[in-house]
């Protein structure tokens, strides 16, 4: 299996290795079928775990590269692009932050739609940057870099994905229903990390700035939603250990696999 992986093509490891951050969604969402609530302290430790790797990611996995082989001033305008988007994005569509959706309120503008479609709408402005980031690493022919991201991006949906449900759940949603809507969240990451290393593959100028966007679309999130969600409780303390662990241990897959 390990020899197939190495000795395929860019495109095929990316969409392996975004169907395994998908799986891991799924596997994470699991415990709904057993239980309708978490310690809030727990989840809010969780999700600052998720922060955490996401913002060691987007330093040690996409933006450091980027500027090794791009520069400093293309990782810069492709980072602040990146975040400029999903911003634009927020304003333009109508979603629901997928975190604690229970407790979140409709953003965008205002239309008459189900919760579940605004909630889908808001995984998929979450999720198809983090796809994008590991399929623009696979492209870039960095195997181990590239398996690391997705492994760090996995354990980070394992929480998100339980994020989702759990609330669900206990607002009265079937079990099944709760289920489909939190292993959903990471849907989209397959064809998304396809068209990254696709987009590298046509054109290898593409690498650093794919890598830095991707980086500035992943910090805009985490900023901007998941750690206001994970705070709003007043669990701060618990949220910020949940960071430094997530970031540390982001930091040392990239160092044993990069």
């Amino acid at each position: 299996m390990f020899e197939f992986f190495e000795t395929a093509g860019p495109i095929t490891q990316a969409f392996v290795a975004t169907l395994g951050t998908y799986l891991l969604t799924a596997i994470g969402t699991l415990p709904v079928f057993f239980f309708t609530s978490a310690p809030r302290r727990l989840m809010d430790a969780m999700m600052g775990f998720a922060g955490g790797v996401m913002v060691a990611a987007s330093c040690w996995s996409l933006l450091i590269p980027a500027m090794e082989s791009g520069g400093v001033f293309v990782a810069a305008i492709s980072l602040l692009a990146g975040g400029a988007f999903l911003y634009v994005a927020d304003q333009l569509l109508p979603h629901l932050h997928a975190e604690f959706a229970d407790e979140a309120s409709a953003e965008g503008p205002k239309v008459a739609w189900h919760r579940s479609r605004l909630l889908m709408l808001a995984m998929t402005l979450h999720n198809f940057p983090e796809g994008m980031a590991v399929g623009v690493s696979f492209g870039g022919r960095d195997i181990g870099a590239a398996t690391a991201l997705a492994i760090g991006i996995g354990l980070q949906n394992i929480p998100e994905g339980l994020a989702i449900a759990l609330p669900l759940r206990r607002g009265g949603m079937t079990t099944g229903r709760a289920f489909f809507w939190g292993q959903l969240s990471a849907a989209i990451e397959p064809v998304a990390g396809v068209i990254g290393a696709a987009l590298v593959l046509t054109s290898a100028t593409f690498l650093p700035f794919g890598m830095a966007a991707a980086a500035g679309a992943m910090l805009y999130v985490v900023v901007e939603e998941l750690i206001p969600e994970t705070v709003r409780s007043g669990t701060a303390d618990i949220a910020t250990i949940g960071f430094l662990v997530g970031f540390t241990v982001m930091m040392a897959l990239d160092n044993a696999l990069g």
